[in-house]
């Protein structure tokens, strides 16, 4: 399945923990068989037209400033079961 869209992994600063988002949710896309564009980014650097989809913790989401619609929050972003589910459960609703 291909989706023509752009899916942003967010974090506090930008660094390491949104590039490892990155990758799980590269892993996971695979696994579903959905093909779209990732990229990682820091907080302050996100704009609601930057992406189409903003993954990103929960502990950042409530002052991300971006439409609720578009935000997935994960609460623990190191597990891959969590990123799978929620991640299909967007697109399932899609």
């Amino acid at each position: 399945m291909w989706f023509d869209m752009k899916i942003m992994a967010v974090c506090g600063s930008g660094l390491g923990s949104s590039f490892m988002m990155e990758m799980n949710i590269k892993k996971v896309l695979k696994t579903i068989g959905v093909e779209a564009e990732v990229e990682h980014s820091d907080l302050g650097s996100v704009t609601p037209d930057v992406a189409d989809v903003f993954v990103m913790a929960k502990d950042i989401a409530y002052s991300a400033n971006l439409p609720e619609q578009k935000v997935i929050i994960i609460n623990n972003i190191i597990d891959l079961k969590e990123v799978e589910q929620k991640i299909r459960e967007y697109f399932e609703k899609k």
